[in-house]
C-alpha cells in the first residue's frame, strides 16, 4: 500500500534520513521505532507531505506522492501533542473537520462514543486535559474511515482505560484490513498490537521484522529484551 524507496532528507549539514526503504502493507499494524534523533518523526512527515524527500520516491496505493496530495483523503493521522484553537468548542472543532473532508462517505464514530465526547462538545479546547485533548486526536484521525492511520505515540497522556479502548480500535481497523503505522516508546504496548517493528537508527533501516520472528532469532520471549539483543550484538560484530 506505501512503497517507500531510498528516501534521503538532510536539514542544513545534518543528514536525518540516509536511504530508507519499506513496504507498509493493509492489514497490518507496523511500530516504527528507534532512539531520539533516529529519523522516525521526518520519516512520518515525509509520508504525510509535510516534508518533501531530498532524493528517493514514496507510493500510495502505486501512486508517487509528489505534488500529488489527494491521497491524504485515505489518512488519519493523530499527532504526540494535538494543538487546536484555544477558543473553539470542541463540538464546533468536530464540526470544521466535517466540513473540511466532505469527501468521506462512512463516519466512524466509535471513538467519540466510547470516549463520550460529545458530552463536551461545549468546552473550548484550551479548557481540556492533556488526556481529553488525546482523546480528540485520536477520535478525529479514524473519523473519516481512513484506509492508512498513523499514530504518533498513540496512548501517551491516556489513562489506562481509554488506553485499553483505543488499542482495541487499532486490533479492529486491522482486522478492517487497514495499515496502522505507530511509534511507541512502551514496548509492551507494541508487543500487543504490533505484527512488525522498523527500527530506525540514525537514518538508516537497522532491521524490519515481524515480532515473531525477532522472538524467534533472539530466543527472547518479551519484545523489549529481543531488542536489545540485536542491537548488543550488532555493537559487538
Amino acid at each position: 500500500m506505501i512503497e517507500i524507496q531510498k528516501i534521503e532528507k538532510q536539514f542544513g549539514n545534518l543528514s536525518v534520513l540516509k536511504g530508507v526503504d519499506a513496504s507498509f502493507n493493509a492489514g497490518n499494524v507496523v511500530s516504527i521505532i528507534g532512539p531520539n534523533g533516529s529519523g522516525k518523526t521526518t520519516l512520518i512527515k515525509c509520508i504525510l507531505g509535510m516534508v518533501v524527500p531530498d532524493n528517493g520516491s514514496i507510493q500510495f496505493a502505486g501512486k508517487n506522492i509528489l505534488n500529488d496530495y489527494s491521497y491524504r483523503q485515505q489518512l488519519g493521522y493523530m499527532p504526540q501533542i494535538g494543538r487546536y484553537p484555544e477558543n473553539m468548542k470542541m463540538g464546533q472543532l468536530f464540526a470544521m473537520m466535517k466540513d473540511l473532508r466532505k469527501s468521506a462517505h462512512v463516519l466512524d464514530e466509535e471513538l467519540i462514543n466510547e470516549y463520550q465526547l460529545m458530552a463536551m462538545q461545549d468546552k473550548p479546547m484550551r479548557t481540556l486535559s492533556g488526556g481529553t485533548t488525546q482523546k480528540v486526536s485520536a477520535a478525529l484521525a479514524f473519523l473519516f474511515n481512513p484506509k492508512v492511520l498513523i499514530l504518533d505515540e498513540p496512548t501517551a497522556g491516556l489513562d489506562p482505560l481509554a488506553a485499553e479502548i483505543l488499542k482495541a480500535k487499532i486490533t479492529k481497523a486491522k482486522e478492517e484490513g487497514k495499515l496502522i503505522i505507530i511509534t511507541s516508546h512502551i514496548m509492551s504496548e507494541v508487543e500487543e498490537i504490533a505484527d512488525s517493528i522498523m527500527y530506525l537508527y540514525e537514518g538508516k533501516v537497522n532491521f524490519y521484522k515481524t515480532i515473531t520472528s525477532l522472538k524467534q532469532e533472539t530466543g527472547e520471549e518479551k519484545l523489549g529484551k529481543a531488542i536489545a539483543k540485536i542491537m548488543k550484538s550488532q555493537s559487538h560484530a
